[in-house]
């Protein structure tokens, strides 16, 4: 045989061999088929497939709680979303009357669920495993102040003044005083906890100084009819005839106080022309103040007793009030140092 002639024959039996191999590989891929006769004429044919297993994913053991959420039975998974949801529901603050629904996100709280989740998945049953939190108590005094601008309200003394020339006494108010420091420690318990049930701030209340009780007597002298009202608060209590100051002299006007008490005063000459050379009178008769002195913040005036009773009713005095002695001896008895003394015109 000639050489061209073998070497056709030798890529015959090439391609040959490679287009067997080529179905047997075909062959080897395909499902393995069995043929089992259900009739005379027509065959069934199954396919045997290879089964595959997988391990189911460890669940957490019953009863096991993270931060107060039940998490038995969950897989990790579940126990992280439970636990997450659970912190991020909003904060219930009870301010006074007022409650509040802040998130906790607020106070800058993070919850590392996952590292309680760790522990919770080799926890024996029943076991309470901690939540781990963080917050930043610089961002919840921050959030407090700004509360606290908004509630806090200062005391409001009881004030007295004249209305219609009588005595009127405002009412005093209450203050409130958010508690910053405690209220802090209380919102970062509840949140390291895990605990949403209502929290109540702690608060105080701000008593006034002074009420409408603190007032006791008030009088109201009237220079034109000389006439002294005195009130117990508001309350209209005795009416007495004075006399006041004379032109040259006027009795001043405007609000004052008692500044001394004195029984049975010593006179002594003012620094006025119309007592110059005049000299110091011991109590007795002839005293120019009777027997009672009850010296008001406007300088060298006052309320006092005179021997000169046909002088009440008029304005006649060196700018004092003048009384009868037993009217001032009584009044005496029931002012006190600090009592306001009106003086009007009327």
């Amino acid at each position: 045989m000639k050489r061209p002639a073998l070497a056709i024959v030798l890529s015959a039996v090439c391609l040959a061999a490679g287009l067997l191999a080529a179905v047997v590989a075909t062959a080897a891929n395909r499902p393995v088929q069995t043929t089992t006769a259900t009739t005379a004429t027509e065959p069934t044919t199954t396919s045997a497939t290879t089964a595959t297993t997988t391990t189911p994913e460890q669940t957490i053991a019953d009863g096991v709680t993270i931060g107060g959420v039940p998490v038995g039975g969950m897989t990790a998974t579940q126990a992280y979303q439970a636990v997450t949801k659970a912190f991020y529901r909003p904060l219930i603050l009870v301010v006074g009357r007022h409650r509040l629904s802040v998130p906790a996100s607020t106070f800058g709280a993070v919850p590392y669920a996952l590292r309680s989740v760790n522990r919770a998945l080799v926890a024996p049953a029943g076991t309470t495993v901690r939540l781990d939190v963080g917050v930043s108590p610089k961002t919840v005094a921050a959030w407090l102040s700004r509360l606290a601008r908004r509630f806090d309200r200062k005391a409001i003394d009881a004030q007295l003044s004249l209305r219609d020339l009588k005595p009127f006494i405002s009412h005093e108010r209450t203050g409130f005083q958010l508690l910053q420091r405690q209220s802090s420690a209380a919102i970062r318990r509840a949140i390291q906890a895990n605990r949403r049930t209502p929290v109540r701030l702690p608060t105080k209340t701000l008593l006034p100084a002074v009420t409408r009780r603190s007032f006791g007597p008030v009088i109201v002298i009237h220079r034109g009819g000389n006439r002294l009202d005195l009130y117990d608060g508001m309350r209209p209590w005795r009416t007495f005839g004075v006399a006041t100051g004379q032109t040259t002299y006027p009795t001043p006007l405007g609000r004052f106080q008692i500044v001394v008490k004195w029984k049975n005063p010593t006179w002594y000459p003012p620094s006025s022309p119309w007592a110059a050379g005049a000299k110091p009178i011991p109590p007795g008769p002839g005293n120019p103040l009777g027997t009672r002195w009850m010296g008001l913040s406007a300088p060298g005036v006052g309320i006092h007793g005179t021997y000169q009773d046909g002088s009440i009713g008029y304005s006649v005095s060196h700018g004092c009030i003048r009384m009868h002695i037993p009217d001032a001896e009584w009044l005496f008895n029931r002012v006190q140092i600090g009592t306001v003394v009106y003086i009007v015109a009327a």
